[in-house]
């Protein structure tokens, strides 16, 4: 059984959320306070959390930057419909999605399942590697080293990164990118895309040799560099 965290100080949508996932399967622990959902956050006895951006004692962004100063967990944000700015930030922080609310339960149960497939081990003990330039994945246990150094990537981050390495040369539309990683089409306003593309350039570094290492093909999509052509084993 998932465990689920939601921090959310909206009492009587933590009782409607839990009374429709835990019949799906899931087991979920409602807190409604930042300061305290940070804390069990944190503990490892969770398989995600669901955030809401508006909270007291501490607001949702500010938990989001405790979590991943120390975690990796997934990190699914419930944001106002409408606004952007607080979308933004939360993708840029770190957050792995984001559901604008009021939103439909059977919607937040399917961003949930499609984070945790994401985020679930491989089944196959074999390691592949993946190397391309000064880059090299792991797909087995999702560990990406760039110039023999780990670069820590949530869930989304990294299932973007092996999309576009695995086609470098190549264009991989954002519609591509949208239905593959995050399981949903894409929309003229969404950003979530190009925000973790945005973080993977941060931490990885805009340039590889003297190319763009991920070059923005304007209306289209995005290309991961071929300086070496990518390898497979």
């Amino acid at each position: 059984m998932e465990e689920i965290l939601i921090i959310d100080d909206d009492v009587a949508l933590c009782e409607l959320v839990t009374e429709y996932l835990e019949p799906l399967g899931f087991h979920v622990e409602a807190v409604h306070r930042g300061d305290t959902g940070a804390r069990r956050a944190l503990d490892g006895q969770h398989s995600i959390v669901v955030l809401d951006v508006m909270l007291p004692g501490l607001n949702g962004l500010d938990v989001l930057r405790q979590i991943r100063a120390l975690s990796r967990i997934p990190v699914l944000m419930l944001t106002a419909r409408g606004d952007d700015v607080d979308r933004i930030v939360g993708l840029e922080i770190g957050a792995d999605d984001y559901l604008p609310k009021p939103f439909n339960p059977r919607e937040l149960a399917a961003r949930i399942r499609a984070i945790l497939r994401r985020s679930a081990p491989e089944d196959d003990l074999e390691t592949a590697r993946i190397a391309v330039g000064d880059l090299e994945i792991e797909t087995g246990t999702r560990l990406v080293r760039r110039a023999g150094q780990i670069i820590e990537l949530t869930a989304v981050e990294y299932d973007v990164l092996e999309k576009l390495v695995r086609a470098a040369g190549q264009i991989m539309t954002r519609e591509e990118l949208s239905r593959q990683v995050l399981g949903r089409s894409s929309s003229p306003f969404d950003r979530s895309i190009d925000m973790h593309i945005s973080n993977l350039r941060k931490k990885l570094g805009h340039r590889v040799g003297e190319a763009d290492r991920i070059k923005t093909v304007r209306g289209v999509g995005y290309i991961y560099a071929q300086t070496a052509g990518a390898t497979g084993e």
